[in-house]
């Protein structure tokens, strides 16, 4: 019984040692957080925190911490743990306001908000964040007509590029089509002489031949006549033998 009583005096004190340098951590981080040194306050409150894990001032502080260091995806992460698991409406609506916050820093509109919405469930009177959820509001409009600009630009540009790309299409069937005109006209062309060639070549193939044949016919007569004139024989005088 009494070695029990010791083991449990034991924890007792060093739950109290380790409660206490946890307080001191997060004391010492929030003097950093006062001299601007945020990144040695992030540090001072994440050695609380594995002290003592579910330490709510250690988490804000921290969020707040990676705040300023302008973390804002890490400090939305941060906030969005307390803001889920707090029972304390203060703390909740605290959260969700600075949830909300990283949200816009991130111009991420829709979901800061849907923060300031939550943060005003668990604190209606909160002027700051009925302000802010105004301008998150305002901001989403800008957005949304920035990005229908933006769409109508790109559909103009898609449809002058189309129009850019149809006039070269036509130029280029133009360009084809002059072209191919022009071969065929080439090639007509040379048909035709091709066929008056053929045609002289046939020509001169025939005045060949009839030249040919007049040569053969004087050739012929040529033979004739001498062949006449031998039978004629020589003038003369003729002995005759009867």
């Amino acid at each position: 019984m009494k070695q029990t009583l010791i083991i449990l005096l034991l924890f007792i004190n060093c739950s109290l040692v380790f409660a206490q340098q946890e307080k001191n951590d997060i004391h010492k981080g929030n003097e950093l957080y006062k001299q601007h040194k945020y990144n040695e306050a992030q540090e001072s409150y994440q050695r609380a925190l594995k002290r003592k894990e579910q330490s709510t001032e250690g988490n804000f502080n921290l969020g707040d911490a990676l705040y300023k260091q302008k973390k804002f995806s890490e400090a939305g992460q941060q906030f969005n743990k307390i803001a889920s698991a707090s029972n304390n409406k203060t703390i909740s609506a605290g959260a969700w306001h600075n949830l909300g916050n990283s949200m816009m820093e991130q111009k991420k509109y829709d979901e800061s908000i849907n923060a300031y919405k939550k943060s005003l469930l668990n604190n209606p009177n909160d002027e700051q964040t009925r302000y802010n959820l105004a301008y998150a509001q305002e901001m989403l409009k800008k957005q949304q007509q920035q990005n229908k600009n933006q769409n109508n630009k790109n559909k103009d540009k898609n449809k002058q590029n189309k129009d850019q790309k149809d006039n070269k299409n036509d130029q280029n069937k133009d360009q084809n089509k002059s072209q191919q005109n022009k071969q065929d006209k080439d090639q007509q062309n040379q048909n035709q002489q091709n066929q008056q060639q053929q045609d002289q070549n046939k020509l001169s193939k025939e005045d060949a031949e009839r030249m040919l044949n007049a040569m053969n016919n004087d050739e012929k007569q040529t033979q004739d006549k001498l062949k006449n004139q031998k039978l004629k024989g020589p003038r003369g005088h003729v002995t005759k033998d009867w």
